[in-house]
């Protein structure tokens, strides 16, 4: 693989992981505030499409979606993937 392939690939890698941190950072104040909030298909998808390190940071930075199983079991999951999917095809 070409380094300008891998240089894209990690800066894409980057926003999406900066994305799914926030994305919880934000959910978490919404949820405090009891107004309208991230859809948890939509914190999944930032974690499946890329986001799955930066989401799982900001569960446990901000505390949030901790208590819920499918969080606490997916979200480690789609990261081990994503590392799998890195190691094979870089």
């Amino acid at each position: 693989m070409t380094p300008t392939i891998r240089t894209v690939i990690f800066i894409y890698m980057l926003i999406m992981n900066l994305i799914g941190f926030f994305l919880m950072g934000i959910d978490k104040h919404k949820a405090k505030k009891h107004v309208w909030r991230v859809s948890e298909k939509g914190l999944f998808l930032a974690s499946i499409i890329g986001g799955s390190l930066g989401t799982l940071l900001g569960m446990y930075f901000f505390r949030h979606k901790t208590k819920h199983w499918y969080f606490v079991v997916f979200m480690p999951l789609i990261l081990v993937v994503h590392i799998v999917l890195l190691l094979i095809f870089l």
